[in-house]
């Protein structure tokens, strides 16, 4: 398979809260469209310094990754973030990546989104099998005895 972009739109998603609750306009939400690498080997979206400074994310965490090599890096992990692709979002956190690095679609909003990767075609698409929106699988909730008490 070869090196897959995608057209993603980047929202920072607490000005969407912001704007939801009438504390800024619609037109103050920061967003930006940027053509990111769909990389399933990155379980994380990936974003880069200039990527974040545009958007105004703030700072949640600094987190450990293994880069492809086995490399041990540090980076800062910012959001809220939404993502959005034709008409799926997904809602996640990001790391930083230095400089001008080039953004990552990682496995995380993929799976959120219901996305699939089309070998033949090359390209990001909506799964077919849920074409109007995304489906999720949710594992069937057992019932364990005393561990959830209401008095």
């Amino acid at each position: 398979m070869g090196t897959i972009y995608a057209s993603i739109t980047l929202i920072n998603g607490s000005d969407i809260e912001m704007a939801r609750r009438h504390l800024i306009g619609e037109e103050e939400v920061r967003q930006t469209s940027v053509e990111m690498l769909v990389d399933t080997g990155s379980y994380m979206m990936c974003i880069n310094e200039s990527i974040r400074k545009q958007l105004g994310l703030p700072f949640i965490e600094r987190r450990r990754h293994f880069l492809a090599d086995d490399q041990m890096v540090e980076h800062d992990i910012v959001g809220p973030l939404c993502v959005k692709f034709q008409n799926r979002t997904a809602i996640c956190s990001a790391a930083v990546l230095e400089g001008n690095s080039e953004p990552l679609l990682g496995a995380i909003p993929i799976e959120e989104m219901d996305v699939l990767i089309d070998a033949k075609r090359q390209e990001l698409v909506i799964n077919p099998e849920h074409p109007d929106g995304a489906q999720y699988r949710i594992p069937t909730l057992r019932r364990v005895p005393g561990y959830l008490k209401v008095e």
